[in-house]
């Protein structure tokens, strides 16, 4: 792949929408790949490995000029790997004790969280409460989540939060995806002695590596690469828009993929949270038009 496909694209609306929503399904989709995985390797090992091979392939495809990068760039490299360390660790321990679209429902309180108390107003409190109320119907007795699974998602929210504003930060401040690759690398540090661990039985199976691998093309190159061209397109603000709507896609393909049972309090919870997530969003997205003019 040449440089000249990796530089940073025209801003477009329409296309960065559509990068967003192509991101969100793809990291879903890899996610009930990864599933099968746990009961050999466990959620961390699978998680380690898909950070290895994804920044690997980035890597080869990108070639980043690291003696060119400034002490800026390393900051906000570093920043993105080990907050999508943080993440995909705590996500993939959550999936793996609760439904996938609750986990994304609970982890994208995270980023919601931080929109909607970066603006303190009456309207944003409403929007908190109408998000605690679908919580509450997600966590209703019976609704399959358990403490420890709440927990990681809680953690997962941590870090969504600040790879949100590092792939920011980081797309800003790099040509094409040498930025996120060696983010991932950094990543790929960070989770690497859960690869030493689960080494000997990942290369004595090799249907299990081959999995890995997809998932990892599928989640960190294809994924966050469409994430990161979706934040050259459009503010952080907007993309936060289309980010509540990952909790919709999550119970979609947990549904479709992993046939998770969603009960209709789910649907209701899930509603709660992506409605209260587009009008945070919405009001950021309008308070930084209105201060730009």
């Amino acid at each position: 792949m040449s440089r000249r496909l990796l530089t940073s694209p025209p801003r477009s609306v329409a296309g960065g929408a559509v990068y967003v929503l192509l991101g969100a399904f793809l990291v879903q989709y890899a996610a009930t790949l990864a599933v099968p995985t746990f009961r050999s390797i466990g959620p961390s090992a699978s998680s380690a490995w898909r950070f290895l091979i994804g920044a690997v392939v980035l890597v080869v495809l990108a070639r980043p000029r690291l003696r060119r990068w400034s002490a800026h760039q390393w900051a906000c490299a570093t920043f993105l790997g080990v907050a999508s360390a943080l993440m995909n660790q705590s996500f993939y321990q959550a999936i793996n004790r609760i439904h996938l679209g609750s986990a994304v429902a609970i982890e994208y309180l995270g980023p919601f969280l931080v929109a909607a108390l970066g603006k303190r107003s009456w309207r944003h409190a409403i929007f908190v409460l109408i998000a605690a109320l679908g919580v509450v119907c997600l966590a209703r007795p019976g609704g399959g989540l358990n403490a420890a699974g709440v927990l990681f998602a809680c953690g997962a929210g941590c870090g969504w939060a600040g790879y949100t504003i590092a792939s920011h930060r980081l797309g800003g401040a790099t040509e094409g995806f040498e930025g996120l690759a060696v983010a991932m690398g950094i990543a790929a540090l960070c989770t690497l002695p859960f690869v030493g661990t689960s080494l000997p039985h990942v290369l004595s199976a090799p249907s299990l590596f081959v999995r890995l691998a997809i998932m990892a093309v599928l989640a960190v190159v294809l994924g966050f690469g469409a994430e990161m061209q979706a934040l050259r397109r459009l503010s952080p603000s907007i993309v936060g828009v289309l980010l509540a709507l990952d909790p919709a896609v999550a119970f979609l393909v947990g549904l479709v993929f992993l046939h998770q049972h969603v009960h209709m309090l789910d649907l209701v919870g899930m509603t709660l949270v992506v409605l209260a997530g587009v009008g945070v969003m919405r009001d950021a997205q309008d308070a930084s038009a209105a201060s730009s003019l």
